[in-house]
């Protein structure tokens, strides 16, 4: 190899340390912002929902609801989940020690497997008290005025924090956030619950109350049921999205050196992503000219997404006619 491209190659390396240095500060500070996006998020959260299940409580005692009541309940544990939410936040958002040598990411996932469990819980028993009424529908009273108002209000509220905590969960990928504004969409979905078995007992038909707390029940264990697929696929290490791997191959493919991309896996950890990737380089190259081309990949992979954990990069040597 010419001294010259030798030299280019040595001062690449020395560029792409220094690269290295300001991308671990830029993620130092993807994390502190994440988590501060989740404690916002979260915060406002509690606030609302506070609100919510105080006025649908009141609302469904003073309007004689079974299904504003349940619908309350429903509320109720948002709350805790906002919490939990926050606490995850900090917990996840710790760097690395000594006995976690990866970072906290993955304790995200059992925040959402938590959210999950509460789900579940309430579903099942606003499901049981729905099939209790359901049995003896005459004893329940005909609901009041201002329980259907709740509903609307609940309806409206929940669908805006839903929309809210579902943009902020997609923009720092967060995997409880985004389990956080499911639950936020379930209890918008029981409160259409709510407002079809209050309007039905208003019109005559209490049965549509223990009705609509069975649909209200469903709904919110499909919601369980759908985050604890999508926590334990990243438990598990699941690879990342095809399209996500396409993108990863093509830019270590593009790098200067590079002859061909010979193998590439990706696992999801958390909110974040592994990558392995085996490089083809020239078999002429001194060690420290594949070493550079090896980092340079590394970087570009990881500055190219702000969720790639790290990248691990493997040279297999080829002879040029077989490029």
């Amino acid at each position: 190899m010419p001294a010259g491209v030798r030299q280019r190659c040595q001062d690449g390396g020395n560029i792409m340390e220094k690269l290295n240095e300001n991308i671990t500060v830029n993620k130092d500070g993807d994390s502190n912002v994440s988590t501060a996006v989740m404690m916002k998020v979260s915060k406002i959260s509690v606030v609302s929902n506070v609100a919510l299940t105080a006025f649908k409580l009141v609302a469904g005692i003073v309007g004689k609801s079974s299904a504003m009541v349940a619908d309350a309940v429903h509320s109720l544990s948002d709350v805790a989940g906002s919490a939990l939410v926050m606490f995850g936040a900090k917990i996840s958002g710790k760097g690395s020690d000594a006995d976690h040598p990866y970072g906290h990411e993955r304790l995200e996932c059992v925040v959402s497997l938590i959210l999950a469990n509460i789900l579940l819980l309430v579903g099942a028993g606003i499901g049981y008290n729905g099939i209790k009424d359901l049995t003896d529908p005459s004893s329940l009273a005909v609901p009041g005025a201002l329980a259907l108002v709740a509903a609307v209000v609940s309806l409206v509220s929940k669908e805006a924090l839903f929309w809210y905590t579902r943009r902020a969960a997609k923009s720092i990928n967060s995997v409880s956030l985004m389990a956080e504004a499911w639950h936020h969409r379930s209890d918008a979905l029981s409160s259409i619950g709510s407002f079809i078995g209050i309007l039905g007992g208003l019109l005559g038909v209490p049965v549509l109350q223990p009705i609509a707390c069975l649909v209200i029940a469903v709904m919110i264990l499909k919601v369980a049921v759908d985050i604890y697929k999508d926590t334990f696929s990243r438990l598990v290490d699941r690879s990342a999205e095809q399209k996500t791997v396409e993108e990863l191959s093509r830019i270590a493919g593009n790098i200067k050196g590079v002859i061909g991309v010979d193998d590439i896996k990706t696992r999801l950890f958390g909110s974040k992503i592994y990558v392995d990737l085996e490089i083809a380089c020239d078999s002429r190259l001194t060690l420290e000219e594949a070493h550079n081309i090896a980092e340079s990949v590394h970087h570009a992979v990881e500055r190219c997404r702000s969720d790639i954990k790290h990248c691990t990069v493997h040279v297999n040597p080829r002879n040029v006619e077989d490029k």
